[in-house]
């Protein structure tokens, strides 16, 4: 039997330096509680825009799935990776969303901003990095628009090989862009 090797696409991405936080422990005896199963870490998987629903979907990761050892792996797909003004926006937006993470939950996170096609380029990095959970928001479209226009959470639920999950915007989402 021959084993066939695939071809694989190459792509293009550049890797967002974020600061590096280190967390202050004052009490060790707080993290005692933790179980050696916990504090393995898992990778979650972020898919993040500038939008107000990428947000949100990162503040339900942080409340309600990040742990202490995990590692947060913000994605952000785009037209190009040549457009400077672009990577300097979205290098900026990571940034905030790192810092933040690491206020709130304590957790480390890596930037990607990867281009191509959102929904594939999720998928692609979903591969490559085997998280625990790709999380994304998603705009509350009505049907016939997800059809027209189609819908790049739909296309992750049906194409990640990762546990996707969609989080529909709530009233706390709010109206505003985040740039």
């Amino acid at each position: 039997m021959e084993t066939l090797d695939e071809e694989v696409e190459e792509y293009n991405w550049r890797e967002v330096v974020l600061p590096s936080l280190i967390p202050i422990v004052q009490d060790p005896a707080e993290l005692d509680r933790e179980t050696g199963e916990r504090r393995r870490g898992r990778d979650i998987l972020v898919a993040v825009d500038h939008g107000p629903n990428s947000r949100h979907a990162l503040h339900w990761a942080l409340a309600h799935l990040c742990r202490l050892a995990d590692t947060l792996h913000l994605v952000h797909a785009v037209p190009s990776t040549n457009n400077e003004l672009l990577y300097e926006t979205t290098q900026q937006l990571m940034e905030t969303l790192a810092v933040e993470a690491f206020k709130v939950a304590l957790v480390r996170s890596e930037a990607r901003i990867v281009e191509g096609d959102a929904g594939k380029v999720i998928c692609r990095e979903a591969e490559r990095i085997k998280p625990a959970a790709v999380v994304m928001g998603t705009r509350g479209r009505g049907v016939v628009q997800r059809v027209l226009q189609g819908s790049v959470s739909e296309y992750c639920f049906r194409h990640c090989k990762a546990a996707p999950v969609i989080i529909v915007p709530g009233k706390e989402a709010g109206d505003q862009s985040v740039i």
